[in-house]
């Protein structure tokens, strides 16, 4: 046979094996049926050189030879060099569950996974209290009183919420709660984050990482039958204090402590712990009437029985609790929401305060990360979601209102530009929202997904706020009581900031645990080479290390074939319909990505943690493979609405382009030279082709998506919307409509400006002299003059008294006394 075609056989031989993940047998079979071929039955010494391959695949498909020539050693290395996993990394990792993050890391994303999460589905009650109370709280914020005037949420709306039960959406009804579904929670939240980014956070942190949760799963009887009513009544308002100066994401480094032993309360000696801690950036802190506390205990004298370090424990202590010292006001990014520090020194608390009591003492980190995955999937992804909408809302009309040179400025292509970009975070934002509500309303803990969705919503938000204040100019920079964008700037920096920072989360969590949590086989080696019994070790490395080689394989062979075929043998799920192509597309990535990971982990292993731009690109392009799956799933779930298929087009396109550039970036960069050549011929074997969305797409889009009507709404909808025209969003609303409205009459009066009919001059009524000059009727000038007054004010900046806003030099002079004072303390 000829060496070419002897070759090509061997070639798809390899990928047809790879791809079916055949078994080792399988692999020394074809290599000797290919080995027959080429020595064409002649015996002599490069024949019998040439079956070598083939009798090396033979005796290591034997599994005992295989263990122990293979298995065995490479067991033994790796006991020795892996670093040992800590207990606060194994239970972050532990912590949560695994999503549809498995599937993509997996290469061949299983479509009816992606579908069986359900759609937005709401209860009556959950419905009636979004549109109701929500609404109607929405209604009496006065974003400019709260966040200038009082520089405080004022005590109406604080009545409010706690009279309405927005304290206790997560608490059952059992409890007292209003027990609403998490997606409930996550559209109630962005509806009032919509309207002001401080009023949402006092409802936000309760129903988040809050003590109402953690009893409500870890709580003795005794706490929830007694703070969990309170709580959701608004009785007791909650603050959990975590972040000190010294601890931030490191939990290893806190210094808070506390120590069993036994002391009086309540005149009575009893068991408890003796606590000193330092806490600062404490959410609610300063309006707190309940604390709750993270700290590490000890217990020298084993009373718990639990050994000298228990570890990270948590407890509830009532504000008014001698000893506890309630900080002032931190100003966070100038936000009015209440933040502050918070501390103790030798406070003695009973050791029925400790969550859960002391069988959960020890447990705390435990406790934090099981609801951090569920609550950082909800509360600032809900937000961060809501203000992209709105930022698309507010600036669509404004630029459609807004003329430069004679035409509305969102026909300019530079605004237009901006305006796309908006459209696609405002759809992709919502549809990764809804997808990760869905996945905590059906019981699901996403660790890798919550943190994925909390960096890329507030990363997507601070553009899209960046893009609305550029779209405005002079508009958006002056503030006042009309300015609508302010308050979104402030809060930006907040959001990237908290539940563990954007550079953190993207570098640190979403890929370096993503891959220990995700991948089928690699964490299960991590357990099996630091189990204590090397025996059971070892069998339960065999089995994860033989899965992983032929997955491993089966990825590589994969994502070649997809890859120089295009996606063409990709399966795409029945239903796709339209869409068929963006799902083999999807899937294709999937592949490539699950090679790269797959390689990326095993040859930096530990070094993973010091490659942080490695494992950020990783944590990009994983993010764009999820919120492409969510982008998808949502068309779909919407009915596949005609007008929304050229944003899908459009968002599906860029993000297959920032998956391409993500991981050019990680092969290009790759710390292991030899590798980068093998994985760019796997990737991208025939170059890097992918291009983002086109100009004339994007124009159809903003064409299609900026008139009002369904589109538009659908773009934005579940934010708080109003018709008023006294309010600062409202008015808005009204003038978009009369100013389209009354378009025919104005290109008639502007064509009789162009002709030097009418004179639009300072002094000169030209609605009058176009009237009398028979351009425009009576009834159409009264029309415009309406709009013109309505554009005046939707154009108009706030103006001050200078007394008004020069400084209370007295009460700053207090302030930095105060300031100095506490330092010196």
């Amino acid at each position: 046979m000829a060496p070419i075609v002897l070759i090509l056989v061997a070639f798809a031989a390899v990928l047809a094996l790879g791809m079916v993940r055949a078994p080792l047998w399988g692999w020394a079979a074809a290599v000797g049926a290919w080995t027959l071929l080429a020595t064409d039955g002649h015996i002599g010494l490069v024949s019998w050189i040439a079956w070598l391959p083939f009798v090396a695949l033979a005796v290591l498909s034997i599994p005992a030879v295989r263990r122990s020539l293979i298995i065995a050693p490479v067991f033994a290395q790796i006991r020795k060099i892996l670093p040992r996993v800590s207990d606060t990394e194994a239970q972050a990792l532990e912590a949560g569950t695994v999503g549809f993050d498995a599937e993509l890391f997996s290469g061949t994303p299983d479509w009816d996974k992606l579908k069986s999460v359900p759609p937005i589905e709401l209860t009556p009650e959950e419905r009636a209290f979004l549109d109701g109370p929500t609404e109607d709280l929405c209604r009496m914020i006065d974003d400019w009183q709260v966040r200038h005037t009082l520089h405080d949420v004022p005590d109406e709306i604080w009545d409010f919420v706690k009279r309405n039960g927005f304290l206790g959406m997560l608490i059952s009804k059992e409890h007292g709660g209003l027990g609403f579904s998490a997606q409930a929670q996550s559209l109630i939240l962005g509806k009032i984050a919509s309207r002001s980014p401080d009023v949402v956070t006092i409802v936000m942190v309760p129903n988040s990482l809050g003590p109402g949760e953690l009893i409500e799963k870890y709580g003795t009887d005794e706490q929830k039958h007694y703070y969990l009513p309170r709580l959701a009544k608004g009785e007791e308002v909650p603050c959990f204090s975590l972040t000190g100066p010294t601890s931030g994401s490191d939990a290893a480094t806190m210094r808070d402590v506390g120590y069993v032993t036994r002391g009086t309360h309540k005149g009575q000696e009893t068991l408890g712990i003796r606590l000193s801690w330092d806490k600062r950036y404490i959410t609610l802190g300063p309006k707190a009437t309940l604390v709750g506390l993270a700290f590490r205990l000890f217990d020298k004298d084993n009373l718990l029985g639990k050994g000298e370090d228990v570890g990270i424990t948590l407890a509830l202590i009532p504000a008014d609790h001698p000893g506890i010292n309630i900080g002032r006001r931190h100003l966070p990014s100038g936000a009015a929401f209440p933040n502050g520090p918070n501390w103790g020194n030798d406070v003695f608390i009973p050791m029925d305060w400790v969550i859960g009591g002391d069988k959960m003492a020890g447990n705390g980190w435990r406790m934090l990360m099981e609801c951090l995955s569920a609550g950082r999937a909800i509360s600032l992804p809900s937000s961060g979601t809501a203000g992209a909408k709105m930022m698309l809302r507010v600036t669509s009309a404004y630029a459609r209102i807004r003329k430069q040179f004679g035409l509305p400025v969102s026909r300019m292509e530079g605004i237009e530009e901006a305006l796309v970009r908006m459209i696609e975070t405002a759809y992709v934002n919502e549809a990764g929202r809804a997808m990760t509500a869905a996945m905590v309303s059906r019981g699901e803990k996403p660790s890798v997904i919550s943190a994925m969705m909390k960096y890329q919503t507030t990363e997507k938000l601070r553009r899209a706020v960046n893009d609305a204040m550029d779209i405005h100019g002079g508009r958006g920079i002056c503030d006042g009581p009309a300015n609508y964008l302010q308050s979104a700037y402030q809060m930006v920096p907040v959001g990237i900031t908290v539940e563990g920072a954007n550079i953190l989360t993207r570098t640190l969590i979403t890929f370096a645990q993503g891959a220990l949590r995700s991948h089928p086989y690699l964490y299960k080696e991590v357990q099996a080479a630091q189990n204590p019994d090397k025996k059971r070790g070892l069998d339960d490395f065999e089995n994860a290390f033989n899965n992983h080689i032929a997955f491993s394989l089966s990825n590589a062979t994969g994502a070649f074939v997809h890859n120089v075929t295009g996606g063409a043998f990709v399966k795409a799920p029945d239903h796709a319909l339209r869409m068929s192509d963006w799902y083999r597309q999807l899937g294709r990535a999937s592949r490539s990505y699950a090679f790269v990971a797959d390689l990326t982990v095993a040859l930096l292993g530990g070094g993973l943690k010091i490659k942080q731009k490695i494992t950020g690109r990783m944590a990009d392009a994983l993010s764009e493979l999820y919120l492409l799956s969510a982008t998808l799933k949502r068309y779909e779930d919407d009915g596949r609405p005609e007008g929304d298929e050229l944003v899908v087009q459009l968002a599906a396109e860029n993000a297959l382009h920032r998956f391409q550039e993500a991981m050019s970036g990680v092969i290009d960069n790759f710390p292991v030279r030899w590798a980068r050549p093998l994985m760019r011929a796997v990737v991208f074997p025939l170059g890097r082709r992918r291009k983002p969305a086109s100009d004339t797409l994007g124009h159809r889009v903003a064409r299609h998506a900026l008139q009002p009507g369904e589109v538009r709404d659908r773009l934005t909808r579940d934010i708080y919307v109003s018709k008023d025209v006294n309010d600062p969003t409202g008015i808005l609303e009204v003038t978009l409509e009369k100013v389209i409205a009354a378009e025919p009459i104005e290109k008639k009066l502007e064509k009789a400006i162009r002709d030097g009919v009418v004179r639009r001059y300072h002094g000169n009524d030209w609605f009058a002299e176009a009237v009398a000059k028979t351009v425009i009727t009576e009834t159409e000038a009264e029309q415009l003059r309406e709009v013109e007054r309505l554009v005046a004010r939707v154009i108009a900046v706030d103006h001050f008294d200078p007394a008004e806003v020069k400084p209370n030099y007295v009460t700053l002079g207090h302030n930095v006394r105060g300031a100095e004072s506490l330092a010196a303390e």
